[in-house]
């Protein structure tokens, strides 16, 4: 039990330190999705899945090394977890992000 509490201490942490940035994008997301709030039903659900799974997989490849660790090196469960849900997270965040920006522009008459 105390490497999921160390894992998320240290994931509120990280989340403390790119918060500024964070900001900044939540902000940027809002006014995204203002101006295309009448498309959003519109959206292509298939290309914006296709997005999140490839910046899932991408993240999942990619992120022990950005820790200068590698997969070998993943030992335990809560390593597995760790990993899988960052890279989840990272895949929503990317859908969420170009859900508004990946919705067909209507066509009025």
């Amino acid at each position: 039990m105390y490497e999921v509490w160390l894992g998320l201490n240290i994931l509120y942490e990280i989340a403390l330190t790119v918060l500024p940035v964070l900001a900044v994008l939540a902000f940027a997301w809002l006014v995204i999705l203002v101006i295309r709030r009448e498309n959003l039903r519109q959206a292509q659900i298939g290309l914006l899945l296709s997005v999140a799974a490839l910046v899932t997989v991408v993240a999942a490849i990619a992120l022990p090394s950005l820790s200068k660790s590698s997969l070998a090196d993943m030992g335990y469960w809560v390593d597995w977890a760790t990993l899988l849900g960052v890279a989840a997270g990272f895949g929503f965040a990317a859908a969420v992000f170009l859900w508004p920006l990946l919705t067909r522009a209507s066509h009025r008459v």
